[in-house]
């Protein structure tokens, strides 16, 4: 449902609690509407911008009942995203874990072991643990940023791909709500293309 980073941007970007928003379309909306007529009534009766409105709307679509794209029953919000490297997934893997990788999906954070159970921290305060490290191969932890509620599960697989390539999969779970996947989806593309550009 919405999550602490949504109720704080809603009432910045809009003027009103997410508390307010259910108040306001649970007397208006028609539980039989798509999300694109919830989103329509949304920008027509409280001038929102279109990007709000669908965010609104995907939100309460889920007090209906909807379940949106990225949420399962298992690993609850979920994002994933790929990016396949013009190189070896030695040479991938040893940058990924050094500490110029490391500040592409972690921040800027001081060098730490490679072992289960250890713990690492951001000058940004992106907190985690690692639970499974199997070198050349995938890295499994927790992974928090400071203004989160609680914890996401990150993966970090490095597959070998055709003609000596490399893919490498970042793929997040139990994020708190689909808002949050979409600033993660970001996230994650930016932290791939900068990995591209760095291996090129």
């Amino acid at each position: 449902m919405a999550g602490s980073i949504f109720r704080q941007d809603v009432k910045e970007a809009t003027g009103f609690a997410w508390s307010d928003w259910v108040g306001k379309l649970d007397g208006t909306v028609d539980r039989t509407w798509s999300n694109e007529q919830i989103k329509n009534h949304i920008v027509e009766q409280y001038g929102v911008t279109g990007e709000w409105a669908e965010w609104i709307a995907l939100l309460y679509g889920q007090l209906l009942g909807r379940i949106p794209v990225g949420v399962t029953k298992d690993a609850g919000v979920q994002i994933g995203v790929r990016k396949t490297l013009a190189a070896s997934r030695e040479r991938v893997w040893d940058f990924l874990v050094s500490e110029a990788g490391m500040k592409l999906w972690i921040g800027d954070v001081r060098p730490f072991p490679l072992q289960v159970g250890q713990t690492f921290e951001s000058e940004d305060g992106v907190t985690g643990k690692l639970t499974v490290v199997i070198p050349q191969q995938k890295l499994r932890m927790t992974w928090k940023r400071l203004q989160w509620d609680s914890p996401s599960r990150l993966q970090i697989y490095v597959l070998d791909a055709k003609s000596g390539k490399t893919t490498v999969s970042f793929h997040q779970e139990m994020l708190e709500d689909v808002y949050m996947r979409e600033m993660m989806r970001r996230h994650w593309e930016n932290a791939a293309e900068k990995l591209k550009a760095a291996l090129a």
